[in-house]
């Protein structure tokens, strides 16, 4: 029987890669490297820092890793704060209070920092619904290395195959089993160049999901 559900944020509560793509550009910019959509595709999943990790060493920037994560992070806020149109992804928010309401535990397991979480979660005012928020700042390795899942299962104090994890991202889907849980691939058309192949079931809207139908998923 499911007991908890681990949600992954960017891409599946919120829709922010426009943002986080804006951030990164205009820092790619400034630090005068290429990214091609290829590489930009394979970034998804990952923290800031491990993704600043692998340009600094192949394009041998000046740059210590904490002042280029401090850097995007800096374009990131700004734009966020600026831009009004950012909304909760449709059929989300009924999803977590429908969970939440039924007495599911809702674990956060994002790659995100925890001041972008922080910023998110006080916007939408979805702090009260989320027993814990797991940041990938937390951990030297991201997504796809399972790590994250497996702590939130920990925190949560629920075996791995009484949880479920929500996905958008190859290396998410990866990540999830790998810890040994149970994924749902969420396949919306904000994501991009992602592989759903490995993801015990695939959704294209969250109406799709209810409390219900989740507890009685066959593991």
């Amino acid at each position: 029987m499911i007991k908890t559900v681990i949600f992954d944020m960017d891409g599946v509560i919120v829709d922010t890669e426009p943002v986080h793509h804006y951030a990164y550009n205009e820092h790619f910019k400034q630090l005068n490297i290429t990214i091609t959509p290829e590489i930009y595709a394979s970034f998804t999943g990952n923290s800031t820092k491990n993704i600043f990790e692998r340009l600094k060493a192949q394009f041998n920037l000046e740059d210590d890793v904490a002042t280029l994560v401090e850097t995007k992070r800096n374009l990131f806020n700004d734009a966020f704060d600026s831009k009004e149109d950012l909304y909760l992804l449709e059929g989300v928010e009924d999803l977590i209070k429908d969970l939440y309401a039924n007495g599911m535990q809702l674990v956060l397991a994002s790659s995100s920092a925890y001041v972008t979480i922080n910023r998110i979660f006080d916007r939408f005012d979805l702090h009260k619904y989320f027993s814990h928020i797991v940041s990938g700042e937390d951990f030297p390795k991201s997504k796809p290395h399972p790590a994250i899942f497996q702590h939130a299962a920990f925190l949560a104090q629920t075996p791995v195959e009484n949880c479920i994890v929500i996905e958008d991202s190859t290396n998410g889907i990866l990540a999830a089993k790998a810890a040994g849980i149970y994924c749902v691939g969420y396949d919306s058309f904000h994501s991009k160049m992602q592989d759903y192949s490995k993801a015990d079931k695939i959704i294209t809207n969250f109406n799709e999901l209810n409390y219900n139908n989740i507890l009685t998923i066959n593991l």
